[in-house]
């Protein structure tokens, strides 16, 4: 275990008492279910981004209207959603990071910003673009990752911080991108910069004190990835004594990606917690041969101590760059006539694992991606194993066409949805194939460690589209087809519903059992953020967006919006950074092509409050 110092607390104005005593009387975030309130990223700690709120409904969707909205006075992809707790939201911005508290008993008014000063420097080592996937509540504290690698907890009253701990280094690539989750006392964080070589880990602080509690890293010798006496991987494939370093060349492993920059989830009933992992480091896979565990994989934990439970590796020595940090949800599923306590992952490979919470053993593994999947011709489910196909593996030197999915995969990091009214989980998918050609990498700590050069293509006439998945059946219920990738969450209620925004401009609401579109409306830019709903405090449902596109992902949608959403500030450059893989291949895709500028007044990020008239 590590310890650490904190800085000291700040205290500041005493205003709002009787709020502070509200807030602090909320439920945890480990009792909180999404219904009223919102207090974590995925509304509760499985991830399934559903709420049991039903006065929002499939017969009146269709008039709903906006309350309110405001500037979030920052640019860039926004790539997380509000919290609300007891009439306050709560906005993390992209970088500079700030922290927006709004009195939604006065719509539209903000109550104060707090600003914890992130290096800017930092924006320079983050691999695609400089996003925040939001925050987390528990016990009257907000807390939240910053890209300069700290990790901060604010008073939810009055907007002061109460610590703020370093645990990674820009320097040499690492930055914060991720939303923490609390489970008990500890806030769990990963880091992000695989594309930059760095050694991907987990870690916990106390919430109270923001001290390091454990940290495990995801490569390396058995002590490193606290793999103990506790540790049963289901398949043989996993098992056998320091996998984390014995399946690298020499010492690559400490350059082995395998980074957490995506969600992370906790099962009350196995009380694990879940996360998946980046790819391993250099996409040139002749640099590393071996599978490069725990690169591209599924890790349940401890998240007391940190001790590793299980772990299944979803594509071994990953030729592609299908990382699996995608969410992992937690639920209860019909499946071969019974109830299945399950994980469910939709993997950037193409193929959606359902896998038992308390064992990793997989149930099913069919494939999802819009594109259909190239690679292999399905997941053995004895050995658990993918079954490759030999010529779209790729090699240094030799260019490999029409691997599909592409590296921002069937599904990214964009978040599904699990609704316990229709038992069916709602993907937001990606229709893109690519052409890659692995090149020799040298490794200098804070540079891009990539190898590898990237032509993605539209995989058919729609870049995307909103699915719905039957795991009973292990396939698809049915589709609607988006004109461009979606690169937002989607959101389920019990009002039958699934709301999602997309990255031509549009907010949308579909019927969750047939997918029938009932409500659609214009926005200034585009959407990578995630709906989120809540009971506002007249006792009514509330459903809110966010806008705002950075470089990557306006490279997918003809420009960024607002225009200069650039680094996070629009003195600091005129043009994207040509370093990350994916911004050169998004940039060379929509080549010629321009969204229409954003309408007058539209220079940051907006949230958007709808309700019934």
């Amino acid at each position: 275990m590590k310890t650490g110092k904190i800085p000291p607390f700040s205290r500041a104005w005493l205003s709002a008492l009787i709020l502070q005593l509200i807030l602090i009387a909320a439920p945890s975030a480990a009792l909180a279910q999404a219904g009223a309130t919102w207090t974590t990223p995925s509304g509760d700690l499985q991830g399934t981004r559903y709420s049991s709120l039903n006065e929002i409904t499939t017969a009146n969707v269709g008039g709903l209207v906006e309350e309110f909205n405001f500037p979030t006075n920052a640019i860039a992809s926004h790539e997380g959603n509000p919290l609300v707790v007891n009439n306050v939201m709560y906005v993390v911005t992209p970088w500079p990071n700030k922290l927006i508290a709004m009195d939604l008993t006065r719509p539209g008014t903000q109550l104060w910003v707090f600003d914890p000063h992130s290096n800017g420097d930092a924006r320079g080592v983050a691999c695609c673009d400089v996003v925040n996937r939001g925050a987390a509540y528990a016990n009257g504290v907000v807390v939240y990752a910053m890209l300069d690698g700290h990790v901060v907890a604010v008073d939810a009253v009055k907007g002061t911080q109460l610590w703020k701990t370093a645990v990674a280094s820009p320097t040499v690539g690492e930055v914060l991108t991720g939303a923490p989750i609390i489970v008990g006392d500890n806030v769990i964080v990963g880091d992000s910069g695989a594309e930059l070589g760095v050694r991907g880990w987990i870690q916990a602080l106390n919430l109270t004190t923001g001290r390091p509690v454990w940290k495990a890293y995801n490569t390396g010798p058995d002590s490193d990835v606290l793999i103990g006496k506790r540790f049963h991987p289901y398949y043989a494939k996993d098992q056998g004594k320091n996998l984390g370093k014995t399946t690298w060349p020499t010492n690559m492993w400490q350059q082995g990606g395998s980074t957490v920059w995506g969600w992370l989830t906790y099962d009350p009933k196995t009380k694990l917690l879940f996360y998946g992992t980046a790819q391993p480091g250099v996409w040139n896979p002749d640099m590393r041969p071996g599978d490069n565990k725990w690169s591209s994989a599924i890790i349940a934990r401890d998240p007391q101590t940190g001790e590793a439970v299980w772990a299944y590796q979803l594509t071994p020595h990953d030729n592609w760059d299908y990382d699996a940090i995608n969410e992992s949800i937690v639920a209860d599923v019909p499946f071969n006539g019974k109830t299945a306590h399950v994980v469910m992952h939709f993997n950037k490979n193409g193929y959606a694992y359902m896998l038992s919470a308390k064992t990793g053993k997989v149930l099913s593994a069919n494939a999802f991606a819009p594109s259909g999947v190239s690679w292999a011709t399905g997941v053995d489910l004895h050995s658990g194993l993918p079954q490759l196909v030999a010529g779209e593996q790729t090699h240094q030197g030799v260019e490999t066409n029409g691997d599909c999915p592409s590296a921002l995969g069937g599904k990214d990091w964009e978040p599904a949805a699990y609704s316990l009214s229709t038992k069916l989980f709602y993907i937001p998918a990606i229709n893109f194939c690519q052409n890659l050609y692995p090149m020799l990498a040298l490794y200098l700590a804070g540079t891009p460690f990539v190898g590898n050069a990237i032509s993605l293509y539209p995989g058919g006439a729609n870049m995307g589209a909103l699915m719905a998945w039957d795991p009973s059946q292990g396939k698809v219920a049915w589709s609607d087809p988006e004109p461009l990738a979606l690169y937002g969450g989607v959101l389920a209620t019990a009002g039958n519903l699934v709301f999602y925004g997309t990255l031509d401009r549009h907010f949308k609401a579909v019927n969750a059992t047939t997918g029938q579109l009932l409500f659609d409306t214009p926005l200034e830019c585009g959407v990578t953020s995630n709906p989120m709903t809540y009971t506002g405090p007249d006792g009514h449902q509330r459903v809110a967006i966010m806008t705002g596109l950075g470089y990557l992902a306006g490279g997918l949608a003809g420009g960024a919006c607002p225009n200069k959403s650039i680094w996070g500030d629009d003195t600091a450059a005129e043009t994207p950074p040509n370093d990350s893989p994916y911004s050169l291949a998004a940039s060379k895709l929509l080549q010629g092509r321009k969204a229409p500028p954003p309408p007058a007044g539209a220079d940051s990020g907006v949230v958007h409050v709808y309700k019934l008239p």
